[in-house]
């Protein structure tokens, strides 16, 4: 099931079915969908609930208030023989009549002209007015007949005696606003979730656009092509700040494989001039086995031997450093490394003068800062004419470590190149034929993985290697040897 890329898209990592679309535009849209619906539904049902009542209540307001009005003029006896109603000037109701006792009609409106009493409901009291909902009572030719009004009945005290004051309002009016109200959320609503989940489905598409470009870029990249790159939108935005690191990224890993397949190249020429050469004298003092002084070619060979397991020793170190390996660091004392170098090589052919600060602690590997002084003090003995100097010095928070020899030094020009992997000076090459040029790069690598630097001061006469560490902080133990 995990093997197709369909059923993964669609089952989780644990094998249960997932429920949410597999794309980032489909969950953000759905998102929106959900958000749209909730915003536009719980308005829409609030006013489905309340409009019906409020517009009820207010369409009682008016005709209670007409009817209140027709009242007032009936007990100051300025009752006109007609009534107005809105649709005449005064929007109050459509109908309205007032009723004596007995069923008399003192007043109507004009469509009430000739018509009975509307409804024979009496208030209470005068100050108790009766609402109903129901037909009117008309006759059968009348344009309201059978139509539900909402009815309002007023008692006053006219001068010539208590009447009933009727204001009729057509419920028609309501029926009609809420049914188009109904129409407009029942249309409106799906139709604005709609209109917002397509705004959302193209603002995503457009947006995530980009990194389809850069995902189908991205799987036409092998190790064999890293020199292509990933489009970088002109937007400015996260997206474009993610294809820019996703360039960086394929830059340094690009840059990463040239330096390895050089070092595989030029370390497989390294080891293949010795294998070759020690092979060679081996095939010959075995062809001419009687002619063979085999004492010298033993010695031969483990001479040969010992150079190829050097040169694969710093290879294995290099390539160890290269993959970001870490070793344990403690306090180290630099004099006391100086000083036992020093004693080590006091039968060289030329001397080492020492100058040595009495305490130089920094926070690394013994083993591999000795090595470092070890590649340092080979190279100056190797050029040096008549002496090399060692210098150990405390300056404020490094510690510098100083090995000058008084050779034929080396040009401005080579100092950096001498720390390229498997590069040799034509001194070099002259001074000691089966070196593999690796030693000034490794003593770098080792003084950069320890937060410091190896470099080359200008000096008038030979060659000057200056190294820089941190210094321990204080109190961090006894120094290592």
């Amino acid at each position: 099931m995990a093997s197709d890329p369909v059923v993964a898209a669609r089952w989780g990592r644990t094998g249960r079915r997932r429920f949410l679309p597999s794309s980032l535009r489909g969950r953000l849209t759905l998102v929106a969908a959900l958000v749209a619906t909730v915003a536009f539904c719980v308005p829409a049902a609030l006013v489905m609930t309340v409009a019906p009542a409020a517009l009820q209540d207010d369409m009682r307001t008016r005709a209670e208030l007409g009817a209140r009005r027709v009242a007032s003029q009936a007990e100051r006896g300025e009752l006109p023989p007609e009534l107005l109603t809105f649709a005449e000037g005064s929007a109050r109701a459509d109908h309205m009549q007032v009723v004596a006792p007995g069923g008399r009609v003192m007043a109507a409106s004009r469509k009430l002209a000739g018509q009975g009493p509307i409804a024979t409901s009496q208030p209470g009291g005068f100050d108790q007015p009766v609402v109903l909902r129901a037909p009117l009572r008309l006759s059968p030719k009348h344009e309201s007949f059978g139509e539900t009004h909402l009815v309002v009945a007023v008692r006053a005290r006219a001068p010539a005696g208590p009447v009933v004051v009727y204001s009729a309002v057509n419920v028609a009016h309501i029926e009609r606003t809420v049914t188009a109200l109904r129409l407009a959320v029942l249309i409106g609503t799906p139709s604005a979730v709609l209109l917002v989940t397509a705004v959302a489905w193209t603002a995503v598409g457009l947006t995530l656009r980009p990194v389809a470009a850069i995902r189908r870029r991205l799987e036409r990249i092998s190790g064999r092509d890293l020199g292509r790159r990933v489009p970088v939108p002109d937007s400015g935005d996260e997206i474009a700040r993610l294809a820019a690191t996703i360039n960086d990224t394929l830059e340094r890993l690009h840059r990463s494989a040239e330096a390895q397949r050089r070092f595989v190249a030029d370390a497989s020429h390294e080891l293949r001039s010795p294998i070759s050469a020690l092979q060679t004298q081996l095939e010959v003092d075995a062809e001419y086995p009687d002619q063979t002084d085999w004492l010298a070619a033993n010695r031969r060979a483990l001479a040969a031997t010992r150079r190829l397991a050097e040169t694969v020793d710093e290879l294995l170190t290099l390539a160890r450093m290269d993959a970001g390996a870490t070793t344990e660091k403690r306090p180290v004392d630099l004099s006391r490394l100086a000083a036992a170098q020093i004693r080590r090589r006091a039968r060289e052919r030329v001397p080492i003068h020492g100058d040595l600060t009495p305490e130089a602690r920094v926070l690394g590997s013994p083993a591999q800062l000795d090595r470092l002084l070890t590649n340092l003090l080979d190279n100056a003995v190797r050029h040096a004419r008549t002496r090399v100097d060692l210098s150990v010095a405390v300056e404020d928070r490094h510690v510098r470590l100083t090995v000058a020899d008084d050779g034929s030094g080396i040009a401005p020009e080579d100092r950096e190149r001498v720390f390229q992997r498997f590069t040799r000076l034509k001194e070099g090459r002259r001074l000691d034929k089966g070196g593999s040029g690796l030693g000034l790069p490794l003593s770098r690598e080792i003084a950069r993985s320890h937060g410091g630097d190896l470099d080359i001061a200008g000096t008038s006469g030979g060659a000057c290697f200056v190294l820089r560490l941190p210094r321990a902080p204080d109190g961090g133990g006894p120094a290592g040897r």
